[in-house]
């Protein structure tokens, strides 16, 4: 089929793990993490949004930039979590860790998560860069030994590391505190100060306090250092608001605030990072034990790297051409932002250090928690099983992202965002424009007064239109560039809104074209090319769905432009129309609400919010099933998809607690939004 494309708009850096890339001097290079998943147990959609999709679409996002991007991952493999869940099954920890490694490997695959690398941590170069570290540290006297109590177990004969001991956590209470965290109140601990402990192999056993020899991280002497580090890239990086600092670039740190203390970084265990000697007398101390499983596994972002390409210091020893963004869960806070960089500064290497941390709070499920060991909520392959396409999966929990507070899971409000967001608002609007073309003009894009290039924002007919595309494309790349990845998906849907309200106001039929073709010819360009433009601003959060655009529209993938343009040209010949998605029975909710709902029913740890029934008002009741008088319009489908988009940017906005004139010129939008729906329905 012919194309008739204009040049220099192309995406040019392929997609994620397709070729080896490298940071490239004077040009923006962008270095992603997501936090290393524990490679004991199959994810769930909370640790999924939380830190792995939402750096997939960072990644992508870069890409579509033209920027030269590397986004790296693997499972974490070292520890106890491995070796207690490698005891319950009775097998290894490596075969442990190989099953698993690849349970996620494959689901992440299925989300269209596109990794340079999904590797592990248990490969000799991961060994070799922490014991690296590891002797830099104490080249430069930032470790010391001290002697300690831990717990030990009678039964079993041996000190017990932090995971292998559970009981009553001293600042909260709650009573199924780790040896390392309280999952309750999130504070790291000693498993020496815990309540009650018991030993995890068998809950029988005495466990008692006996000494052991450890060397020590002195976070206390790097710790001005540090806090100077924290401060400046607070500020040039434009931190997402976490438990380290807040808005106002104050350290809240508790732990900063009282003043750092020396921390373990060796463990009495056999499965990790052996020890090396330092060359001291008290090397003979250290036998037979390994590092500190967040002291190997932050290393594990480099060492993935390492085995990804040789040349992996290009990337982690380059801080004047590389920027790392690093995406994490609200409880990986303190290990990114203190203990980590506290530990590249002491190494004393020329390290690429972190510029930018996003982080998001928890995503629960239908008024409780996950729970895998009650099969409550989605985890891992039943994504797939459910039968909803990844496009879709990806959309709602990109949608429902928990940004600022805590989210929940809804299967209604899943249904939902693909029967009246992705359906009816976008999908609509690419397949009527391309459908016409189809059946109107044989597949070929008409030609039209429209020169190649930016179209003029004083053009005499559709200036109103061109503005507010291009504004919103401003908004979307600052989005995107704060790394604001909620509100970059609400901008994106509505310019697919946008674009339904031009094809309305022009009221495209064959009776339009009869009348007018020059006019029909030149909406019919301008509508094709802003769905060009929507592939490349979903191809971030939708993959698949930005590749079937593509194909539809027979083009190459472009760049994310920063004004709407003329870039398919009269004589290009498109593909195949098809519809982008399919709707969801709504009756689907009950079955999957019972088929996931697990043993335990609705978790008593977050009790479900009592509701008070919505009335069936025009913008909620397609959500709710309700259908006041019969089908309706085209027209009344697509306000009410405008309506529920422009609900969800009024209150972003608040969020953000944008200025006041800001936030009231969007309020006024809506509601005339919902006064045209009335009366589109009175009529």
């Amino acid at each position: 089929m012919t194309r008739n494309v204009r040049e220099n708009i192309s995406r040019l850096i392929p997609d994620p793990g397709q070729s080896a890339v490298l940071p490239k001097d004077g040009e923006t290079n962008i270095l992603i993490t997501s936090a290393l998943p524990y490679c004991n147990n199959v994810p769930h959609l909370g640790n999924i949004i939380g830190s792995v999709l939402s750096a997939d679409v960072f990644s992508r996002y870069n890409r579509a930039r033209n920027r030269r991007t590397l986004y790296i991952c693997g499972t974490d493999e070292y520890g106890t979590a491995s070796e207690t869940a490698a005891l319950k099954e009775g097998v290894t920890p490596r075969e442990l860790c190989d099953k698993y490694h690849a349970v996620h490997k494959e689901t992440y695959e299925w989300f269209d998560i596109g990794f340079d690398l999904f590797g592990r941590t248990s490969t000799p170069y991961h060994t070799e860069i922490c014991q690296s570290v590891y002797l830099n540290l104490g080249k430069n006297d930032y470790l010391e030994k001290q002697v300690k109590d831990q717990t030990y177990c009678d039964g079993c004969a041996k000190f017990l590391a932090d995971r292998y001991v559970e009981g009553i956590c001293p600042h909260c209470g709650f009573p199924d505190a780790r040896g390392d965290q309280c999952d309750g109140c999130s504070r790291t601990l000693d498993a020496i100060d815990l309540i009650e402990p018991r030993c995890l192999l068998d809950k029988s056993h005495k466990v008692v306090t006996r000494s052991s020899s450890h060397m020590y991280f002195k976070l206390d002497t790097i710790q001005p250092r540090l806090e100077e580090w924290i401060k400046e890239s607070y500020k040039e990086g434009k931190w997402s608001p976490n438990a380290t600092i807040n808005t106002e670039g104050e350290i809240v740190d508790a732990r900063v605030k009282t003043g750092l203390r020396p921390t373990p970084v060796t463990r009495d265990l056999t499965w990790g990072v052996p020890i090396p000697p330092l060359g001291r007398e008290d090397d003979k101390e250290m036998d037979g034990k390994v590092l500190y499983v967040w002291f190997d596994a932050v290393n594990g972002y480099a060492s993935i790297t390492a085995n990804y390409t040789p040349e992996w210091r290009q990337w982690w020893h380059n801080p004047e051409n590389v920027k790392l963004y690093q995406f994490m869960g609200k409880d990986n806070v303190y290990f990114h932002t203190i203990y980590f960089p506290g530990m590249l500064l002491a190494d004393g290497g020329h390290w690429t250090m972190l510029h930018h941390v996003s982080t998001t709070e928890y995503l629960n499920y239908e008024g409780g928690k996950f729970s895998k060991s009650k099969n409550r909520g989605v985890f891992g392959p039943q994504a797939k099983e459910t039968g909803i396409p990844a496009s879709v999966w990806r959309y709602y929990l990109l949608a429902t992202r928990p940004e600022t507070q805590d989210a929940m899971f809804s299967w209604a409000d899943c249904i939902a965002a693909n029967n009246n967001v992705l359906l009816k608002n976008f999908g609509n609007f690419v397949n009527r424009a391309l459908k016409f073309v189809s059946s109107q003009y044989n597949g070929i894009i008409p030609e039209s007064s429209d020169e190649p290039g930016p179209l003029s924002p004083n053009d005499p007919l559709d200036s109103e239109f061109i503005n507010e595309v291009n504004a919103l494309l401003k908004e979307y790349v600052d989005a995107l560039e704060s790394v604001k990845i909620r509100l970059g998906l609400q901008i994106a849907m509505l310019v697919s809104n946008r674009g339904n309200g031009y094809l309305q106001a022009a009221g495209l039929n064959k009776m339009f074209l009869a009348e007018n073709p020059q006019r029909c010819a030149q909406v019919v360009s301008r509508a094709v090319n802003l769905i060009y433009v929507l592939s490349a601003l979903i191809y971030p959060y939708m993959p698949s769905t930005s590749e079937a655009i593509l194909e539809q529209l027979n083009a190459p993938a472009r760049v994310i432009p920063e004004v709407l343009s003329t870039d398919i040209l009269g004589g290009h010949h498109i593909g195949k129309p098809d519809h982008l998605f399919k709707p969801i029975d709504e009756k689907m909710e009950a079955v999957w609400k019972g088929k996931f709902e697990g043993s335990g029913g609705v978790s008593q740890e977050a009790p479900a919010p009592k509701r008070k029934p919505k009335k069936a008002t025009a913008d909620n009741a397609r959500v709710n099933g309700v259908k006041e008088n019969g089908p309706k319009s085209e027209e009344a489908l697509a306000l009410e998809a405008r309506i529920l988009e422009h609900g969800q940017y009024v209150r972003s906005l608040k969020e953000k607690k944008e200025a006041k004139e800001v936030i009231d010129a969007a309020v006024v939008e809506l509601k005339k939004l919902k006064t045209e729906l009335a009366a589109l329905e009175k009529a």
